[in-house]
């Protein structure tokens, strides 16, 4: 119960800081796929959004610098992205904890 609160809390405080950005559209939920400068994402809605990422890109997990090669399908994401066209170019991506379902698949 502790960790699932804490992990709604992470959520809404991703998520309040992602309305901080102007101009930008924010793409929340779970990694489905990464594929090259891709990122998949579904959101709570269920739809989903794919994110190109470009030079520039920050990726962030608990507070510090990584790359790309960190992200993980199941991996909870907030992404800060800059329309370009009918594209969406990631300037940030916050990087969170895999699902509950895709932590347990690892584990087998």
């Amino acid at each position: 119960m502790k960790r699932t609160t804490l992990a709604v809390s992470a959520v809404l405080f991703l998520a309040a800081m992602a309305w901080a950005h102007e101009h930008q559209q924010h793409v929340m939920g779970t990694v489905t796929k990464i594929e090259g400068s891709s990122i998949s994402v579904k959101g709570a809605d269920g739809a989903e959004k794919t994110v190109t990422v470009v030079e520039g890109t920050k990726f962030v997990k608990n507070g510090a610098a990584v790359t790309q090669k960190d992200i993980k399908v199941g991996d909870r994401v907030v992404i800060h992205a800059m329309p370009m066209g009918d594209m969406l170019h990631a300037t940030e991506v916050k990087i969170g904890e895999a699902t509950k379902e895709h932590a347990e698949d690892d584990q087998h």
